[in-house]
């Protein structure tokens, strides 16, 4: 059946429909509940950040009104209560993960339990960006200029870095510098087959790779406020 009304879910419009309509949201909240917490908002996802429980339970109500007067409602499976207090919980939003972590350093020095808010690349965000680099480097791309595979990798790592360099992302950095590194030894691996000379293989390391020019995440954490 044709669809003829309604604005398809990852279209590039969707979002600027969602700020224009929930708009109201943001302006109710203002006006008449930001003493319960803190809305935040990006196009029709968003959290609420409170102190206390009954706090939060207001809150749920009062965006379930604002809604209800939208002809919307809470996504019953995707809306949940989280206890951030002292790492007990964490929450996805936006590609990120959202928790509160143990300062090592304070704890060192006083003995005292403080936590901060950290957030890095989620799951689900880490599975995606996997999968694109697989479709960049399938086996029948073996046989091409490895530069020309990387340059089509580049560009998803740079995005990707650039959005996610400003959390508490090192580990995960870490972890898709090696995946990637993993598919392009493969590709040369695949390339020389049987015919590989004894000891080449332990000549492609992550130096050898970024003499090629591949984008490397490690190392460009920028935390805001840093120079």
């Amino acid at each position: 059946m044709r669809t003829i009304a309604g604005t398809p879910q990852g279209g590039v419009i969707s979002p600027l429909l969602s700020n224009i309509y929930l708009h109201v949201l943001d302006r109710v909240w203002e006006e008449r509940c930001a003493q319960l917490g803190t809305l935040v908002r990006y196009a029709d996802d968003f959290v609420v950040i409170c102190e206390t429980k009954a706090a939060v339970e207001e809150a749920r109500r009062r965006v379930g009104i604002v809604l209800a007067r939208l002809g919307l409602e809470l996504h019953g499976e995707k809306t949940r209560t989280v206890d951030l207090s002292q790492g007990r919980e964490g929450f996805e939003f936006l590609g990120c993960y959202l928790r509160k972590r143990l300062s090592g350093p304070i704890w060192a020095r006083t003995r005292r339990r403080v936590y901060y808010l950290h957030r890095w690349p989620s799951q689900r965000a880490m599975k995606r960006v996997r999968a694109r680099v697989r479709e960049l480097t399938p086996r029948r791309r073996c046989h091409e200029d490895l530069r020309g595979v990387i340059a089509s990798l580049n560009p998803v790592l740079r995005g990707w870095g650039q959005y996610f360099r400003t959390g508490n992302a090192s580990r995960q950095f870490l972890t898709l510098d090696r995946y990637v590194v993993e598919r392009l030894r493969g590709l040369l691996l695949k390339r020389h087959g049987s015919r590989l000379p004894a000891g080449r293989a332990a000549r492609w390391t992550d130096d050898f790779f970024c003499a090629l020019g591949i984008h490397r995440l490690r190392g460009t954490i920028q935390y805001p406020g840093m120079a």
